[in-house]
Formats: structure tokens, sequence, C-alpha cells
């Protein structure tokens, strides 16, 4: 699929194999993973670097193949929910980045394009988890808002 700001095709890199159900190498029962990631989750990491962390430091491919939940699934059953995905929590740090590099530098042009990209963003983001249910209807963007979450989860 293309990217909507670049004139590229996307990007190459290299696939997971195919696979069903976990590999016979992997030691660790449903339980054991699901104890790792509510653990490693407390630590303050986020669920994408707790997907990182079990593979290279425990050998766990994919926690999906094991437990057959996603990170993100297995800490909200354990009650640890995030105020807003991670993707939007990703991109709103990206906005507020930018907006105080832009108050030291007013004429960077090339910044300011990349806030309004990242805010319209934001803006289909927010549309479509509003939509799934996965924020509030009454959610809005605002930048002062966006500081408080980013300053909030560091």
């Amino acid at each position: 699929m293309a990217r909507i700001y670049s004139h590229r095709k996307g990007k190459s890199g290299s696939k997971r194999p195919f696979r069903t159900s976990s590999p016979s190498w992997v030691n660790y029962s449903k339980d054991d993973v699901t104890a790792l990631i509510v653990k490693l989750s407390k630590e303050g990491r986020s669920p994408a670097m707790i997907g990182t962390v079990l593979r290279d430091s425990y050998g766990i491919p994919s926690v999906k193949l094991i437990t057959n939940k996603s990170v993100v699934d297995i800490l909200e059953e354990g009650g640890i929910k995030a105020e807003v995905p991670r993707d939007l929590f990703d991109l709103l740090a990206k906005s507020v980045n930018l907006r105080e590099h832009l108050i030291k530098n007013k004429q960077d042009k090339h910044s300011k394009r990349g806030l309004q990209q990242a805010e319209m963003k934001i803006l289909r983001l927010v549309k479509y988890y509003k939509r799934t249910g996965k924020l509030p209807l009454i959610w809005k963007y605002s930048p002062a808002n966006a500081k408080v979450i980013v300053s909030g989860d560091k």
C-alpha cells in the first residue's frame, strides 16, 4: 500500500514465517507469558517494547501464537488499560515535540509541514477510535490536551 505523504509504494522487509501454533522449542505456558507481560508492563514498558523484550530475552517469537491474544488484550484483562491507544499516543508525543521545536525555530517550514501532517493523522485516528469505541465520543484533540497526556505518561 502506498504511503500518504510520499511517492513511495511502501517498504520492503522480512516477513514472519506462517505459523498456526507455537514452535516446539518455546518452553513457556500461557500463564507464564501472561505473567511476564503484566510484570514488564508494570516496569513501564509499552506493548511494542514488551513484545521485543519477550522475543529477544525470553525467546518467545509471538505472544499471539502461545496465548491466542495480543499483548494489549492481555494487559486489558490484567487491569492495565492505556488512556489512549499507543499509536495515537506516539503521534501526540510527536506533535508536542514539534510544537516545542517550532517555538524555538519559527522559520522552520519543514517542521511546520511535519506538524500539519502529524495533526491530520491524529484527527483521522481519533475519528476511527471514536467510531470503534476505543475513545469516548467527547474526546477532542488540542495541543494543550496532548501535552498533558504525553507528560502524564512519561
